[in-house]
């Protein structure tokens, strides 16, 4: 088989094809990783020193001055990973606040509205953020999101330009919108940012109504910013989030919370021409078939019992190959430190092995890694590398 791009072997995978080698990629390369084991390189130079399928992960918004939209002037850093600026308006003020003399970078962010403040405050250390305290105390908190929330667009012609520079690197990806500051792409999983793990699931039995409620507004915004796609050359944009993996959830609160709303965007992001890859870090061998029945065209992190998953490849390649593309799979945690490089090439050829059979597979690391053996990961892309479908 003749030697493909980077984009066209993920692209052949993507739509459940075969390509010419094992594509083989990650999820997000950290900022973390790369200043301290890679003298800060950038994301293109750290796939061009492994050699690597690329991804350029891009989310820009727009927004509408008719709407009294504009960028938050407050918001200092822009991510270089998606480039996203925060979209507000005077009536959703976004106000940061750090308070001082915590153990971890703390800052409470204030939500002004002409009706009412709401508030949530985020930690932080050199590797990520988390809520300590969620946006919404009080169950009317949902209403003013309904009212006053602002809903950005895609900037396509960001992407475009983007698109058209990074060429047959590799793959652009980008996610659906989630809340501001801090939320997932999925709508149950944004909500769970914005409540509470334990009392939304609480909620889902004492209050299914408001719980609907919060997550048909959250859904709304979303729809917004899929509507507005149209035309982006993205190949792949991500919905979903652990919080609504089989380890957090039953399939029971899956099938009414999560499956209803998210296949609705789904079939939207297709409306428009768009790729979608529903994201599940955590546990998914319940309901593998709940999530290929959503209709994406791919499912990640394919996360392995060591990393706290329950995945068996082989298992989830018999149930669900056939229908989606498979990415992740790979266990980062044992075998990009703590090991041999012949280690860590048996664990790219087990999982090749076991989901890679006639294609529709797209080896990764199922999710983020900080701390990592450079020799090691150069052990993982030569072996992929090595991993050839027949001609």
């Amino acid at each position: 088989m003749a030697e493909m791009t980077s984009r066209q072997r993920m692209l052949t995978a993507l739509t459940g094809g075969v390509p010419d080698r094992l594509p083989a990629t990650t999820h997000h390369v950290m900022l973390y990783f790369l200043d301290k084991y890679l003298d800060g390189i950038t994301y293109p130079e750290f796939y061009d020193r492994y050699g690597l399928d690329a991804l350029l992960w891009t989310v820009p918004y727009k927004a509408d001055a008719s709407k009294g939209e504009y960028f938050d002037p407050n918001q200092t850093f822009i991510h270089p990973l998606d480039h996203t600026h925060r979209v507000v308006s005077d009536n959703w003020r976004i106000e940061p606040e750090p308070i001082p003399g915590q153990e971890y970078r703390t800052t409470r962010y204030h939500f002004v509205t002409p009706k009412g403040t709401l508030s949530m405050v985020l930690q932080g250390n050199e590797y990520t953020d988390w809520v300590v305290e969620p946006l919404v105390k009080e169950k009317n908190d949902i209403d003013l999101i309904a009212e006053f929330v602002t809903h950005p667009t895609c900037d396509v012609e960001a992407v475009n330009r983007r698109a058209e520079s990074f060429g047959e690197r590799g793959l652009v990806r980008g996610h659906i919108c989630y809340f501001d500051i801090y939320g997932q792409p999925g709508c149950w999983q944004d909500a769970v940012e914005l409540i509470g793990t334990e009392r939304i699931i609480y909620e889902t039995y004492d209050d299914p109504e408001w719980i609907h409620a919060l997550i048909g507004i959250l859904q709304e915004r979303k729809k917004t910013f899929i509507r507005s796609l149209k035309g982006a050359h993205y190949d792949l944009l991500e919905l979903g989030g652990g919080a609504a993996s089989s380890t957090v959830i039953s399939p029971k609160l899956f099938d009414e919370f999560v499956a209803p709303y998210d296949k609705e965007l789904i079939e939207l992001a297709h409306s428009v021409g768009q790729r979608i890859v529903y994201h599940t870090c955590g546990g998914m061998m319940p309901i593998l078939e709940r999530i290929a029945d959503m209709g994406p065209d791919a499912m990640e992190t394919f996360t392995p019992p060591n990393m706290g998953g329950d995945m068996r490849l082989a298992e989830a390649k018999q149930r669900i190959g056939d229908r989606v593309c498979m990415i992740g799979g790979f266990d980062q945690g044992h075998y990009f430190q703590g090991c041999t490089p012949e280690e860590t090439r048996a664990e790219v050829r087990r999982c090749f092995e076991q989901a890679g059979p006639h294609g529709g597979y797209i080896l990764s690391p199922s999710d983020h890694f900080f701390d990592a053996d450079p020799d090691l990961i150069a052990a993982f892309a030569d072996e992929a590398r090595r991993c050839l479908y027949a001609s």
